[in-house]
């Protein structure tokens, strides 16, 4: 039975509260998304931040409901809302309904993406009818009208060619005209610039862009890549050991970072430091999440540590003067008096 929750119009498109998903392995329970809230609000682009092994991708997999169960787990208390519908806990058929319809995913690599054995044509023809129930020509005419929306060369040539034949480019395109098929409200574009050369990410970029604002749809951009995120983003959401460390707009996140994490991350671009100087870098390495510190889970590679960080984990605190909030102590109402007593 679906479990479904209508709420005012002017919800957020997705919202995730709490989610929790993880993973039962041979050497533990690995908590890769421990309490993870985050909005998306219509037609917006949020950018979801951190290192490989943050959670990013488990994120997205848990609000596609492609979570593998088992090993993986997302535990009593998640929640994840589109459009005011619960999907934590709704029927498979309508979670089928709600992937490629509503809510479409660009994976990662579209090499491993893509079946090599069929041709790229055939298999954005196999979405049309799977979603749309279109067939025969019709949905051939269809399926290269969606290649040409995506720029690809030469559509009806490349309709018929097997993913090996295309460049990495070509491949990503295809991927994206897959995930639009079905003219979803929320796109999720796991790495879609991953292993491209800085040209070829800048005309994804482009496309992806021009493509939202063609079709009004929000776009959930996962990366590591802080330069994608700050050019095609409108907020940031920072993530480090399965929890989201500080979300606010791009243009405050970049500019004027609060959480010690993202502090670091944006001082160890090449291009933020002086000439003849050694590149930054966070000391340490990132949690396993079989073991995540206790208290703060960035403190053991903080260098503002202080004795609280290692005792209580700290929520997502507000950020005085800002729409934003950061999971850090030093944002804390006590610690903010004291910072401005001493510039006093």
């Amino acid at each position: 039975m679906d479990i479904v929750t209508r709420t005012r119009a002017d919800e957020a498109l997705l919202e995730v509260s709490e989610l929790r998903t993880y993973l039962h392995t041979r050497t533990g329970t690995a908590r890769a998304v421990d309490g993870v809230s985050l909005r998306v609000e219509r037609g917006e682009s949020l950018g979801l931040v951190g290192e490989s092994g943050c959670g990013k991708t488990m994120t997205a997999l848990s609000v596609m409901a492609l979570v593998p169960s088992p090993p993986g787990e997302i535990l009593p208390g998640s929640s994840i809302r589109f459009e005011g519908e619960e999907l934590v806990g709704a029927a498979e058929a309508r979670l089928r309904r709600m992937r490629g319809n509503e809510v479409s995913m660009i994976f990662q690599e579209p090499m491993t993406s893509l079946n090599p054995v069929h041709r790229v044509g055939s298999q954005v023809v196999e979405a049309l009818q799977l979603h749309r129930g279109l067939r025969g020509r019709e949905a051939a005419a269809v399926a290269v009208e969606l290649l040409a929306e995506v720029r690809l060369p030469d559509p009806e040539v490349r309709f018929g060619e097997y993913p090996h034949q295309l460049s990495g480019g070509m491949r990503q395109r295809v991927m994206i005209a897959m995930a639009l098929s079905c003219e979803p409200r929320l796109l999720i574009a796991d790495e879609p610039t991953t292993a491209l050369d800085v040209t070829t990410q800048a005309q994804i970029l482009g496309l992806l862009s021009d493509l939202r604002q063609r079709r009004g749809m929000a776009v959930l951009l996962i990366s590591h890549d802080l330069g994608v995120v700050a050019e095609f983003c409108d907020r940031v959401a920072v993530m480090y050991a399965g929890q989201i460390v500080e979300e606010g707009s791009a243009q405050e996140v970049f500019h004027h970072p609060r959480h010690p994490y993202t502090q670091g991350l944006l001082a160890s671009l090449p291009g933020r430091r002086s000439r003849g100087t050694r590149l930054a870098v966070i000391p340490g390495v990132a949690p396993s999440p079989n073991l995540w510190p206790h208290g703060c889970r960035f403190h053991p590679r903080c260098a503002f540590v202080m004795d609280r960080c290692a005792e209580q984990a700290p929520d997502l605190l507000p950020i005085a003067g800002s729409e934003r909030t950061a999971r850090c102590w030093l944002e804390s109402p006590e610690t903010a008096a004291a910072r401005e007593d001493t510039r006093a």
